[in-house]
């Protein structure tokens, strides 16, 4: 039998906190996922101002680091023609995203989680995604 570790609500939370106040810090109103590690959403929070086309976006970003256990910035280098990954962004019903912003979550190496920022560019998008990741580890008794 497997013992499947996971995000909660409260953990959820703490991650979006962590990413709202680094939005707010770069002037930028997200869209903001996170989900369980089978890439399940748990919770979502769109800022005022966080654009409508970017929800989907974002949990699009937060199901595929979830799954895949890899930032989605590092599928946007691999999928282009030539490379063994193009044409990944099409699986899974179009919503593996190969754009910045979703990054897993693991605790003690496990993965337990994903989180996908959408509505700044993809380097603000990563950024946030980022500092949420940093947040999250400072402000509960989980480690990497």
């Amino acid at each position: 039998m497997l013992e499947v570790r996971r995000l909660s609500l409260a953990d959820a939370a703490v991650l979006i906190e962590g990413a709202i106040a680094s939005s707010n810090e770069i002037g930028v109103p997200m869209c903001i996922a996170v989900t369980d590690e089978s890439g399940h959403l748990i919770d979502f929070k769109r800022m005022d101002g966080g654009k409508i086309s970017s929800i989907s976006i974002a949990v699009d970003k937060a199901f595929t680091a979830a799954v895949a256990r890899k930032g989605t910035h590092v599928y946007n280098q691999l999928c282009v023609p030539g490379q063994p990954t193009f044409g990944i962004h099409i699986t899974n019903n179009g919503h593996f995203s190969i754009i910045g912003g979703g990054l897993p979550v693991f605790v003690g190496g496990e993965i337990v989680g994903g989180i996908g920022v959408s509505s700044g560019t993809a380097i603000q998008d990563q950024e946030v995604a980022e500092a949420a990741l940093v947040y999250f580890y400072q402000h509960t008794d989980y480690q990497q």
